[in-house]
């Protein structure tokens, strides 16, 4: 058990240390994260318009925001040189697709759940249960888009599923240790929320470093508007760091084992 423990957060400390350097590198990220807010704020006003035709336009913008931050993302863990204007302008248009596919194949079975349940009088649980189970079976799914890079919707849906079932412990104790001391409703709010569309809706992205920063600032005693106020400007820093952080930490558990690790800490 000593063994496991050690390599565990030998695990997490090359992990964090690996993300400070990329995010020195990479803090246009950040930069980068308000600017795309911005652009989805006004795709969102001018879809509200536009009726069906609206929809389709907001989930373009959606991916094309959310494939340019996994971009840029893949930059900052993979590449040891700074981050340029040149970059951010280049990962526009960067996993568009891949981000199309799988909000598409997620789509239809939820809008069919959500149907439904309308019937439902346990509709309600049912669906908090659904989202739960997809908000960690499907956690890695941006990672595993660029990292992994598979040919369809489905083999990424796949490979973050068995992802899970391998490193689930490794994978999701950094964030259980956040997520914790605000207790369970907590976490099924949040995975009510961010479920749906396994981590590639833009918002959602922000939507967990901005609630757990809200709830830490409280804890440590801020309070009335100044704590909004200071969860929204740290926010994109906290979004562009967490998910550094997640990369590294997914490079690191990918293709590897358990076995391995406890090897590679005995030896080192």
């Amino acid at each position: 058990m000593a063994e496991i423990i050690q390599a565990t957060l030998a695990l997490y400390k090359q992990a964090f240390l690996e993300s400070v350097r990329s995010f020195a590198r990479g803090w246009m990220i950040a930069a980068a994260l308000v600017v795309f807010a911005i652009a989805m704020q006004f795709a969102g006003a001018v879809a509200g318009s536009l009726g069906l035709l609206g929809g389709f336009l907001l989930g373009a913008v959606n991916a094309l925001l959310v494939g340019a931050t996994l971009s840029l993302i893949e930059i900052a863990v993979n590449m040891a040189r700074p981050l340029g204007f040149r970059d951010v302008g280049e990962s526009l248009g960067q996993y568009f697709w891949e981000v199309i596919g799988v909000g598409f194949v997620l789509w239809i079975p939820l809008m069919v759940l959500e149907r439904g349940m309308a019937a439902n009088p346990n509709g309600p649980m049912i669906g908090a249960m659904v989202f739960f189970l997809l908000f960690i079976l499907l956690n890695p799914a941006p990672e595993v888009i660029y990292q992994v890079r598979p040919g369809s919707p489905l083999e990424v849906i796949r490979q973050s599923y068995e992802f899970v079932l391998e490193n689930w412990v490794e994978w999701f104790l950094p964030l259980a240790l956040l997520i914790v001391p605000f207790g369970a409703s907590f976490l099924f709010s949040i995975s009510g929320r961010l479920g749906g569309a396994a981590g590639l809706h833009f918002y959602e992205l922000m939507t967990l470093p901005y609630e757990l920063l809200a709830r830490w600032l409280i804890q440590a005693g801020f309070s009335g508007p100044s704590i909004s106020m200071l969860a929204l400007i740290l926010t994109p820093i906290a979004t562009a760091f967490m998910m550094i952080f997640r990369g590294h930490l997914f490079a690191s558990l990918h293709g590897s084992s358990r076995r391995k690790r406890l090897f590679q800490a005995r030896t080192s």
